[in-house]
C-alpha cells in the first residue's frame, strides 16, 4: 500500500495522514467494563490490525526472507502469545500521475488487553518496520472484540 510510502490518496489517505502527522493522538483505551461477549469462553479484548507495505521508497521491495526475519525478530518477540499474518494487495490512485498503483502488503492481526502497554508494543513494532525498511508509515487499526484462545 502506498500509504506506507510517500504521498497518499485513496481509502487509506486519512489514516496515513493521521499516522504520519499525529501519532501521539492515537490512544489505546481499555475494553469497557462489563462488556458482554456472546460465548462464555470469550473475553473483551482489543484487536489490532497492522498494515505493512512491502515496497521500499526509492526502489526495491521487502523480500520474503526480510519479512520472515522481521517476524522472527520483532513480531514474535513483541507478541509471544501469537498473531495472524495475511497477504494483501494495497491500492490507491497516485495524486501526481493519476495512475492506479498497487503494492504487495502484509496484514497482521494481534489481540491484547487494550492497555497502554499493548499500545506501546504496537507502536514499537510499527516503528521497527518503518526504520528497518525505510517506510513513511505503518497503518494501525484497533477495534474492540470478544475473543477466546
Amino acid at each position: 500500500m502506498r500509504l506506507l510510502t510517500g504521498a497518499v490518496s485513496g481509502p487509506f489517505a486519512a489514516a496515513a495522514a493521521l499516522l504520519i502527522a499525529a501519532p501521539a493522538i492515537l490512544t489505546f483505551s481499555a475494553v469497557p467494563a462489563g462488556a458482554a461477549c456472546l460465548l462464555a469462553t470469550q473475553k473483551p479484548m482489543t484487536e489490532a490490525e497492522l498494515l505493512f507495505g512491502r515496497d521500499i521508497p526509492g526502489g526495491g521491495t521487502v523480500s520474503d526472507a526480510d519479512w520472515t526475519s522481521f517476524v522472527d525478530t520483532a513480531l514474535a518477540v513483541t507478541f509471544p502469545d501469537g498473531f495472524t499474518i495475511d497477504d494483501a494487495q494495497g491500492g490507491w490512485r497516485d495524486v501526481k500521475t493519476g495512475a492506479a498503483v498497487r503494492e504487495a502488503s502484509k496484514i497482521v492481526l494481534v489481540d491484547g488487553d487494550g492497555s497502554a502497554m499493548f499500545g506501546a508494543r504496537l507502536e514499537r513494532v510499527a516503528e521497527a518496520y518503518r526504520k528497518r525498511f525505510h517506510q513513511d508509515a505503518v497503518g494501525i487499526v484497533t477495534r474492540e472484540v470478544c475473543a477466546a484462545f
